[in-house]
């Protein structure tokens, strides 16, 4: 118990950027943090962290359970003020556990190159069945003339069923020329199937354009 709630604090106050994480489970103290420590030295709890857009952020990308989590501080000092059920409180542990994790992997994957980024999302719809069992079922195209996709999957041993992928690693949400672009060369490349994926997010722009390039 005691190692699960610091193991939460710790991930609280560094998306809160009170701590930084100069290499995996090693954290540092920021100004930042020094600063709250001086404006609050008896206690920093997520009523504190919520003044950072940081932490609102992070909080904001799981979806609010019906109860709210427990603080990062001792329920102690506080009995009876958490009244969701064992079921709840484990559905959003659940919830809060999965969104940390896509985080941390997120910014990982942030760290590494365009091109990683590429293979790894092939990797991973390879392995999560597109293209069946075969070895070689993907393939990154190389930047010279990909005609604005990064890799193509063979859903059958000859290679005529052909998935086109564009992987993009940005920060900035993904817009509307750009989705306009991958299925220009959908088209180009006379395909029926596209997979855009990004690290970021789509516009509403771009969400409404792929929804209207759908078939009926």
């Amino acid at each position: 118990m005691v190692r699960n709630r610091v193991g939460w604090a710790l991930t609280y106050l560094y998306r809160a950027g009170l701590l930084s994480r100069p290499r995996r489970s090693v954290y540092r103290i920021t100004e930042r943090g020094r600063d709250a420590l001086r404006e609050h030295p008896e206690r920093i709890d997520n009523s504190v962290l919520a003044h950072f857009e940081e932490f609102q952020e992070f909080r904001s990308r799981y979806a609010t359970p019906p109860h709210p989590r427990p603080d990062i501080s001792t329920q102690a000092e506080h009995p009876g003020a958490d009244t969701a059920t064992p079921e709840e409180r484990a559905a959003s542990a659940y919830r809060e556990l999965r969104a940390t994790l896509a985080t941390d992997l997120l910014e990982r994957v942030s760290e590494q190159s365009p091109e990683f980024f590429e293979q790894l999302v092939l990797d991973v719809l390879h392995a999560i069945g597109y293209g069946g069992s075969r070895e070689d079922a993907t393939e990154r195209l190389r930047k010279t003339g990909d005609e604005g996709v990064d890799g193509v999957i063979r859903e059958d041993t000859l290679g005529l069923d052909l998935i086109y992928v564009q992987a993009k690693k940005w920060a900035k949400p993904v817009g509307r020329p750009e989705i306009q672009r991958f299925v220009g060369a959908l088209h180009g490349q006379r395909a029926s199937k596209g997979v855009f994926i990004t690290t970021s997010s789509f516009s509403r722009e771009a969400t409404t354009y792929a929804e209207a390039c759908l078939p009926e």
